[in-house]
């Protein structure tokens, strides 16, 4: 299988970027004329980004499932779409050929319709990192069944929260999930996220670490009972057949539940075609894919990188896609490094986070492991810092291999700015250039554009001034919220949120949120979210959170927190008290949010009119507390000393 839109020159690069800004429409024509449609699209692309309406590819009908699986069944049929590596590295590791794929997704598609799954229905995806997650996600859409998957680290409060933004009817998890020594327990979450649920009809469970389970008759139905069930009626005299449903180039294909800026999450809503052909064009090039290379990527299916870069990217491109269940670190610091030698990983896509943690074991857990067949090296989630892609360049590319440092979002479907593995210039800590199609701006406070002057780099707020085809179409259920959050702080451009430096070359480096939302190991967490979660600890009057430093994170968690001075300790014991909120933010949210700093406080500085002063709890956080400017104009200036005094 060849790529006739794979970039394999400077020029290239510059030719292809120059047509996609100057003729959006021609270029991402003739890049979707690769693909496979039931009907032709009447207009390749209708946007505005006032209300905004953006629409790829209208008119069109197909379905991903083809485009990913059956296309490739001739040719790649007894080719490895996804090998998986569980998590204990004793257990048999499976290896899933197109051909098994194709069988298991039509399976599945069965089963759903079976249990009244219909088109445009939502169905919530609660799973450890198994092959069966892929199967759920690609069956959903073979059928044009709307899936969201939730990362299994959530609390049962947040999947009930997602289960009603959804009215998701239906669920499919498993009994449990493994990860490293732990094994959490998804149905027993599942089953505390459905109390007072009045909507979900049917559980579908999936047997992965026998975990006793509560099954409730009429609603819990056994995964492999279902898929035993279906096998027979999807496959007949040796031929597996099940029809992919046509879907409109604009019907939804996912929902993916994301942070904002206050505490309720959105469900970031991407369409079947667009998102399709960018996360195909961006997973061929960024990492400069020749067929039948190994691609790694460590994420987890239950964030979009998942989604783009294990499932839909390599699949669509008939790749072999890596699947990893366990932790870096388990059951020593080197297990990457051991799945890179045992299966000849040719692309390895980690988060910096996951590197600085590895780098604090040394040299070591890398001994005799083979790491000659790396050819890429990636980095997502959040800006590489020069120390760790110094060592990751050195000691995992042996100086032998580009490392892609990749910028995007949820809301974006696919990598934004990169470099292209070998092809275009790459600079520690930088994003660099952005990707075919992609027209990035600066702007200031104001809006105004800021243009290349006489410095080094200019700085401002990231935005971007047109579509690209795997843009977010909606936030679902409530387009307005989609409007405020990114297409109305700057008019005519969509906000990403980040601010960004850019240098002569054109090269971009991201600087991080400027809204409140936090960066965590390249998760992305609202302050809004995390602050009502403290709140609702009894002994909690009042809390304040912001990002910090972290060696490992990137951005830690540090919440200010104002006791009840009547209930608040428990016992009189902070560390107690300490524990008893972590265990609150646990519940509401999940582990993912816990603080990891809590400092007590008297009161937070606030404005007359009762505004948290954040900025100066931030420069505290960060240890710039000579820094904090004027403080004479907050309601109480004198809580500012006290919080200095007992930083922690």
């Amino acid at each position: 299988m060849s790529y006739p839109y794979q970039i394999n020159s400077f020029e290239q690069y510059q030719a292809a970027y120059k047509k996609s800004v100057e003729n959006p429409e021609s270029f991402w024509g003739e890049i979707a004329k690769n693909f496979i449609w039931r009907k032709q699209w009447d207009k390749v692309l209708n946007w505005n980004f006032k209300e905004p309406t953006i629409e790829w590819f209208k008119g069109g009908k197909l379905n991903i499932t083809e485009n990913c699986i059956d296309r490739h069944l001739d040719e790649l049929g007894e080719k490895p779409a996804i090998i998986w590596e569980p998590n204990n590295p004793e257990e048999r590791t499976r290896i899933v050929t197109y051909n098994r794929l194709h069988k298991r997704v039509c399976q599945f598609a069965q089963v759903l319709i079976n249990n009244g799954v219909k088109k445009g229905d939502r169905v919530c995806i609660y799973m450890g990192m198994v092959p069966e997650l892929a199967y759920a996600v690609l069956g959903c859409a073979r059928i044009g069944a709307i899936h969201s998957v939730i990362f299994g680290g959530f609390s049962a409060q947040s999947i009930a929260d997602r289960l009603y933004d959804a009215g998701a009817e239906f669920i499919v998890t498993c009994d449990g999930a493994y990860r490293g020594e732990k094994v959490i327990p998804l149905k027993s979450v599942i089953d505390d996220a459905l109390i007072g649920n009045r909507t979900v009809k049917k559980v579908i469970v999936y047997t992965r670490t026998r975990t006793p389970v509560s099954m409730l008759k009429g609603r819990d139905i056994w995964w492999e009972d279902e898929m035993e069930y279906a096998e027979h009626q999807v496959e007949k005299d040796g031929v597996v057949s099940f029809p992919a449903e046509e879907m409109d180039a604009e019907d939804p294909l996912f929902i993916l539940y994301t942070s904002g800026s206050t505490g309720k999450p959105k469900g970031v809503v991407h369409s079947c075609a667009g998102y399709m052909v960018y996360t195909n064009y961006t997973f061929v090039n960024v990492f400069n894919y020749q067929p039948g290379q190994v691609h790694f990527c460590t994420a987890d299916i239950g964030w979009i990188t998942g989604h783009s870069y294990i499932v839909y990217g390599p699949l669509s491109a008939g790749g072999t896609s890596l699947m990893f269940e366990g932790v870096p670190t388990y059951p020593n610091a080197g297990r990457f490094w051991d799945i890179v030698d045992k299966y000849k990983v040719n692309i390895l896509y980690t988060a910096p986070t996951a590197i600085r943690s590895l780098m604090g074991f040394g040299l070591e857990p890398l001994q005799g492991k083979d790491l000659s067949s790396l050819k890429v090296l990636g980095t997502v989630g959040e800006p590489i810092n020069e120390e760790a892609w110094h060592w990751y360049d050195e000691h995992i590319g042996k100086k032998k291999c580009p490392i892609v440092d990749t910028w995007w979002q949820t809301e974006t479907g696919g990598v934004l700015i990169s470099n292209i593995a070998g092809i275009t210039p790459s600079k520690p800590g930088w994003a660099t250039l952005p990707l075919p199609g992609v027209q990035m701006v600066l702007v200031d406070e104001k809006g105004e554009v800021v243009e290349d002057g006489d410095e080094a780099t200019v700085s401002g707020n990231l935005c971007i001034k047109a579509p690209w085809p795997s843009i977010l179409r909606t936030t679902y259920g409530d387009h307005e919220r989609c409007r405020v959050n990114y297409f109305a702080t700057y008019e005519d451009l969509y906000f990403t949120g980040d601010g960004a430096l850019r240098n002569k070359d054109g090269f971009y480096r991201i600087t991080g949120r400027v809204d409140d939302v936090l960066n965590v190991s390249g998760h992305r967490i609202g302050t809004a979210e995390v602050e009502n979660a403290l709140n609702m600890h009894a002994g909690v009057v009042e809390s304040a959170v912001v990002g910090y430093p972290h060696d490992i994170k990137g951005q830690g968690i540090y919440a200010y927190v104002v006791l009840d001075k009547v209930h608040g300790a428990h016992n009189n014991d902070e560390t107690l008290t300490r524990k008893d909120i972590l265990q609150t933010v646990t519940r509401v949210i999940g582990a993912i949010a816990k603080p990891d700093k809590i400092q007590f406080v008297s009161g937070l500085p606030k404005t007359r009119s009762g505004k948290i002063m954040r900025r100066i709890l931030r420069k505290i956080a960060e240890g710039e507390v000579d820094n904090l400017g004027d403080t004479s104009t907050l309601l109480d200036p004198s809580v500012v000393d006290e919080i200095k005094t007992n930083k922690l």
